[in-house]
């Protein structure tokens, strides 16, 4: 996996540096784990536009991944590395001793031909699925559950990953990739390993047109619109702005909307570092 940088001989590839792709071992992905998807514009049942800065873009289909790694003590070979259009991330292919396949998030490391397994009396290698009571303490890991069952929900996108700190009676302390260090009950599953595709974040599009065809339209700076748009809309000449806030008036930049009755505050060890 790395970098590619282009000769300047367009404006659009001056400065463009894209990914390589090649860890890609597959172009085409499973027939039988493939769903249609709609594409909404941004609008909602009755036309009408909900979420604006949406529309256009290339046409995808969604690959069903397994999150919650469920197939307990079923060995699995690794068919194949692939790209996902819907995720940051790497997907892998990978075909169990039972004849059933499955995608998952490609681990960083992962290799083809690799064979990994999910359940409590697995091996703590990259790509297996084990409760976090099974875990070493220390262990870099990333698809973490917050819920038993309910599957992946922590850690999931490219470069990304969390570690295990410490246990404590049916709990485990994790320290999440935002900085925020949490209790997150033991019987959660989680993977071993990183997520792949690290070079993501230095992804260069070089151009407004990558933009539009992932399917994001040009958006419009509030305090270039009116006061009937958005609160920082309007005034004479370029005397318009205003404390920074949302649409409908929620303030920016260091505001805490968080709840501070939330349950889950009491699971909460210590906060992400505020940038």
């Amino acid at each position: 996996m790395g970098m590619k940088k282009f000769r300047p001989i367009t404006p659009g590839t001056r400065f463009k540096q894209a990914l390589d792709f090649k860890e890609i071992t597959k172009a085409t992905p499973e027939k039988s784990l493939v769903i249609a998807i709609k594409k909404s514009g941004g609008r909602n049942n009755t036309g009408k536009m909900t979420m604006r800065y949406i529309g256009g873009g290339h046409k995808r289909q969604y690959r069903i991944i397994d999150f919650k790694r469920d197939k307990v003590n079923v060995p699995a070979t690794v068919k194949s590395i692939e790209y996902d259009p819907n995720r940051s991330a790497r997907i892998a292919l990978l075909f169990y001793a039972d004849g059933e396949k499955r995608y998952i998030l490609a681990p960083d490391k992962l290799k083809v031909g690799q064979v990994v397994i999910s359940g409590e009396g697995s091996e703590p290698q990259v790509g297996n699925a084990l409760p976090l009571k099974n875990i070493p303490l220390g262990s870099i890991i990333h698809n973490i559950e917050l819920d038993p069952g309910r599957g992946g929900a922590i850690a999931r996108s490219a470069g990304t990953y969390a570690q295990l700190s410490a246990k404590d009676g049916k709990y485990a302390v994790v320290r999440m990739p935002s900085g925020e260090t949490r209790l997150i009950l033991a019987s959660c599953m989680a993977t071993i390993g990183a997520i792949s595709n690290m070079d993501h974040m230095n992804v260069v599009s070089g151009k407004a047109g990558r933009s539009r065809w992932l399917g994001r339209r040009p958006r419009t700076r509030p305090v270039a619109m009116n006061p009937v748009d958005h609160p920082m809309g309007g005034g004479e000449g370029r005397a318009s702005g205003g404390h920074p806030r949302s649409r409908n008036g929620i303030p920016a930049k260091g505001y805490k909307t968080r709840a501070p009755k939330k349950l889950s505050n009491r699971l909460i060890i210590r906060r992400a570092k505020s940038k």
